[in-house]
């Protein structure tokens, strides 16, 4: 049998070290996201964290998982790491947001070929940004280097996180009733769906993606990360009569907002009752994409609905604004004979 020289895990492609020094370097950042709550975090085999007893009578845990889709394709593409995972933070805390819970603590997976750690780093910043500004904790995560499974300079990410939430005030959509108002908080883009179908028009197009679009460039309008929730939304859940929630996430305005609509009731939506971004406007044109395709594709301009009476969706819409995040009453919950389609976008 031939000899040959020792090999090591280094020489299969994975850097042990490497792995060692992403760890140091997020230490800090996470840090400032961890919770009263927490007792081991990042570093052990596992993460410890206390459910607040003292708070509640009888909690429910809530869980999300999630990614950003091909969203990372445009990240990667435009060098832009800081704030993808912002959007992976937010495409799971705003899920479980819509239960009421409040996010407790959070996890991240990133894989990819071959780790670069200045990039790795730069997406955990991101991630523990997101944590903070949801008041959640990143408590641990996993990150794998796997030769040949990526090609080169490219990632994935995933994330997972528990949310709590009191019985008695969970909100499963049993509440809602006809003549409830449907108030839409803005998004800041197209969050992290439909990506795909953007990819594609932007090749298409044979867009720019450095090209100006309302003051911004078209790279930043469809980078924006998604837009974060969960503490305004937790300020109004604690003394407004919010029957339901909604998380617009793939299936657009069309196929998110119902699902937390009991049957025998539909939904109005007046499209125009809110500034639609421009960004929508340039990929329906530029992309010859149908209004109807738009709706349950993208959110339009809407990233999250609250399902409230009528006489308090005034004020939660004002609660907002003062906090800096538009709102705006876009339709009304209706009673539905069963005939036609149960969401009417018009």
């Amino acid at each position: 049998m031939a000899q040959h020289s020792p090999m090591t895990y280094r020489d299969a492609g994975v850097d042990i070290d490497a792995g060692n020094s992403l760890v140091e370097r997020i230490k800090p950042v996470v840090r400032r996201t961890l919770r009263p709550e927490v007792l081991a975090g990042v570093g052990g085999f596992g993460a410890s964290v206390r459910v607040p007893l003292e708070r509640y009578r009888e909690p429910v845990m809530v869980s999300g998982t999630d990614g950003v889709g091909t969203k990372l394709k445009l990240a990667q593409q435009l060098g832009r790491h800081d704030t993808i995972g912002i959007d992976l933070v937010g495409m799971c805390v705003n899920d479980v947001l819509v239960q009421g819970a409040e996010p407790l603590f959070f996890l991240d997976y990133f894989a990819t070929g071959k780790l670069d750690v200045e990039v790795a780093a730069a997406v955990v910043a991101g991630i523990a940004r997101g944590c903070e500004e949801s008041g959640c904790a990143l408590v641990g995560g996993e990150t794998a280097e796997m030769p040949d499974m990526y090609p080169p300079g490219e990632y994935d990410l995933a994330g997972f996180c528990v949310g709590l939430v009191e019985r008695a005030r969970m909100l499963d959509g049993s509440a809602v009733r006809a003549g409830h108002r449907l108030v839409g908080i803005a998004s800041s883009g197209p969050h992290s769906n439909g990506y795909s179908l953007i990819r594609r028009i932007l090749a298409r197009a044979g867009a720019d993606l450095h090209a100006d679009l309302g003051g911004q460039t078209l790279a930043d309008a469809l980078m924006a990360p998604t837009r974060l929730y969960v503490k305004p939304v937790l300020g109004l859940l604690a003394d407004l009569p919010i029957a339901a929630m909604a998380h617009i996430t793939g299936g657009g305005l069309s196929e998110n907002i119902i699902r937390v609509v009991p049957g025998g009731l539909g939904l109005r939506v007046d499209a125009a009752s809110w500034p639609q971004p421009e960004v929508f406007g340039w990929l329906m044109q530029a992309g010859s994409v149908t209004r109807a395709e738009m709706w349950r594709t993208f959110n339009c301009g809407i990233g999250f609905v609250l399902l409230l009476p009528a006489e308090a969706a005034a004020e939660a819409i004002a609660r907002l604004g003062a906090q800096g995040l538009p709102a705006w009453d876009i339709g009304a919950v209706v009673a539905h004979t069963g005939e036609g389609e149960r969401v009417h976008i018009g």
